[in-house]
């Protein structure tokens, strides 16, 4: 059995998911084209030896419809014989891609693959696959209150007591974090500049907001009430506001995975393993608790405590779900998201599973640590799960 390693991982610093963010001027096929001929670049990389290119997206309509997988290798300038193909785990796409390279690559079915993912919000927005009817519409006489993801973060903090001002403070923390590793130059590795259409290079997180505060994060209203909500879920302390959710993001990321022997024969330095991975079903009426399952499945299956590992990325889609798997774990703080998370660095969907990859990587590289966990909550009731062990 082979083993799957990560030669190199990369991704494009945020923009804000609206018109006039930094990004939004970009094709998201030309935003993940340039990271795969960046990881190419990086690694004196000949395009042809890459098996296969899969990509993490979530809407796949508009500009980002017919496979974008397949028209960012085209775009990249790699050879046609060069496949893509894209796939739909809600916000764990590209965590799910990298789980099928690295499990591809041990199977023996893949020598050399990159798995990545992308999100243009701004040009794609959120639920426009969806028009001319709701998708989950069938499912109503098993799961009458299926609920947005919003309700869904409602409701765990109603039921882990999460009161607003804990939601505010941990949201409040994840921007000083990202600050704090911005300006100690921590995100330099990991991010490939971009260029924007006006010339200008873009190569800081735009979604990072320094000055954010407890304080002034208190003032913001609740983004999910109404009335009818509230007759309905009377348990909810309506704390969920956009300070301490995810913004809407655009931003891809790529990771270049191979067997261990084919970076040997290419003269390539691996910087980590894939040592685990678990991916779970969860209760699609409250939606965003399956990292805590899944968590439970991967531990077990890697024979790890939470104390062995030395770095974990929960992703911070909204306040309640990191901080309610860390009451579960018995969790560290200080090594939850320690460079921040998606409340400050953004969360374009499919482009963020590889994307807290990169950071967990560079995060254990920079600290000596030898065991990452990373864990996302996604739509429809699911999770997945990864453990990483550095190398070197």
């Amino acid at each position: 059995m082979h083993s799957a390693v990560i030669v190199d991982i990369v991704r494009t610093a945020s923009g804000k998911g609206k018109p006039g963010g930094a990004l939004s001027g970009l094709h998201p096929v030309g935003l993940l084209a340039t990271l795969l001929t960046s990881l190419a670049d990086r690694n004196d990389l000949d395009p042809a030896v890459v098996d296969d290119v899969i990509a993490g997206c979530v809407t796949q309509a508009g500009d980002q419809a017919l496979n974008i997988a397949r028209n960012a290798v085209l775009a990249a300038g790699f050879p046609i014989e060069v496949p893509g193909t894209s796939i739909d785990r809600q916000c764990g796409s590209s965590q799910q891609a990298a789980h099928f390279a690295a499990q591809g690559v041990i199977a023996g079915a893949y020598d050399v693959v990159i798995a990545s993912g992308v999100e243009s919000m701004s040009r794609a927005p959120m639920f426009s696959s969806a028009r001319g009817g709701h998708p989950t519409a069938p499912l109503g006489d098993r799961f009458p209150s299926l609920p947005t993801q919003g309700i869904g973060a409602e409701r765990i903090a109603a039921q882990w007591k999460l009161d607003r001002e804990a939601l505010d403070a941990f949201s409040a923390e994840s921007h000083r974090r990202a600050a704090t590793a911005a300006t100690g130059g921590d995100f330099s590795h990991e991010i490939v500049p971009i260029t924007l259409p006006d010339g200008s290079v873009h190569t800081e997180d735009e979604t990072i907001r320094a000055t954010t505060s407890t304080q002034g994060l208190a003032g913001l209203q609740p983004s999910f009430y109404d009335d009818e909500l509230a007759s309905r879920y009377p348990e909810v302390g309506w704390r969920i506001t956009p300070g301490n959710s995810s913004p809407l993001t655009d931003g891809a990321s790529a990771a270049l995975i191979m067997s261990e022997q084919k970076a040997s024969q290419l003269g390539l330095t691996p910087r980590a393993r894939f040592h685990s991975f678990a991916v779970v079903g969860s209760d699609p009426e409250i939606m965003l608790t399956g990292p805590l399952p899944a968590t439970h499945k991967i531990l077990r299956k890697a024979g790890l405590t939470i104390d062995d590992i030395d770095a974990y990325e929960v992703n911070e889609a909204f306040a309640p779900v990191p901080l309610a798997w860390a009451a579960e774990f018995g969790a560290d703080p200080t090594k939850l998201n320690p460079r921040g998370g998606a409340i400050a660095l953004g969360h374009p969907l499919g482009g963020s599973g590889t994307r807290l990859m990169a950071t967990m990587v560079n995060y254990l590289e920079a600290t000596g640590g030898r065991y990452g966990l990373q864990t996302m909550c996604e739509g429809g009731g699911m999770a997945n799960a990864t453990i990483i062990e550095r190398l070197g």
